[in-house]
């Protein structure tokens, strides 16, 4: 099977308000895509319609940092899918380390998130990871085995195939994360892929694209993407900066 396009994006996370995202936005539909790549971006809520309208004559991707499950209701502070959908945004990333961590977001919560993006016609990009200590315990493919199993269940494989999927090791991400060794990575991946293939069968697992992200740079991404079970990078603060996100684009694509 030829090699699928490469997911190459970032979240902006808690930056970039409306006028910010607005001069990001124009950088970034300004930058030239390389043909085997499919590009992405996931700005804050307060900028997801600007920058959604900036780049929707272009083949760029804009998602939403999360979503409630609900349509709609008494939800104080939620986002709902359909408000995701309105603001002109395709994709909504769930169940990242630090919803996990600080505001109780769950296996089954997430669960939950996806099959309503699914619903309404979000592709859900799935973030997976292992914590410090899971890591030291060897228990790392156990731990992403559970949470992307939970995270699919009740899905068809139809369904499964609209998701990504992103390892993003808790201790590798953040201003103080540690990039993982290319092998690690390798394996992790190979070995969600073998899942993956137990679940839905091996010609539908291969189309799944697994993004790798923590601490993903300049120096290393392309180390990331050459790895057969690597179809992308979702990065972080090294591609806040427009120019940033091109020169790993370009490094990924060459």
């Amino acid at each position: 099977m030829p090699r699928k396009p490469l997911w190459i994006g970032t979240s902006w996370k808690m930056n970039k308000g409306p006028v910010a995202a607005r001069d990001a936005a124009a950088q970034i539909a300004s930058i030239v895509v390389p043909e085997t790549v499919t590009p992405f971006v996931i700005p804050p809520f307060t900028s997801l319609e600007t920058v959604s309208e900036s780049l929707g004559k272009t083949s760029w991707h804009v998602g939403a940092q999360n979503m409630h499950w609900e349509d709609e209701g008494a939800w104080t502070g939620e986002i709902s899918p359909q408000m995701i959908r309105e603001c002109g945004a395709d994709m909504v990333e769930l169940g990242h380390s630090e919803r996990r961590e600080h505001f109780g977001e769950s296996d089954r919560t997430v669960n939950l998130k996806v099959k309503s993006a699914i619903r309404h016609g979000l592709r859900p990009l799935i973030c997976i990871g292992d914590s410090a200590d899971e890591y030291a315990y060897g228990v790392t493919h156990e731990t992403l085995a559970r949470q992307m199993k939970i995270a699919l269940h009740g899905l068809t494989s139809d369904q499964i195939g609209t998701v990504l999927l992103a390892y993003e090791p808790v201790w590798a991400i953040g201003a103080k994360g540690k990039a993982a060794e290319p092998h690690f990575v390798g394996v992790a991946h190979t070995r969600l892929r073998r899942v993956l293939c137990e679940l839905i069968g091996e010609e539908n697992a291969l189309r799944i694209p697994i993004l790798y992200g923590g601490s993903v740079s300049l120096d290393n991404a392309a180390q990331y993407t050459a790895l057969r079970d690597v179809d992308g990078v979702f990065i972080g603060r090294s591609a806040w900066d427009p120019s940033g996100l091109a020169a790993i684009m370009q490094s990924v694509a060459s």
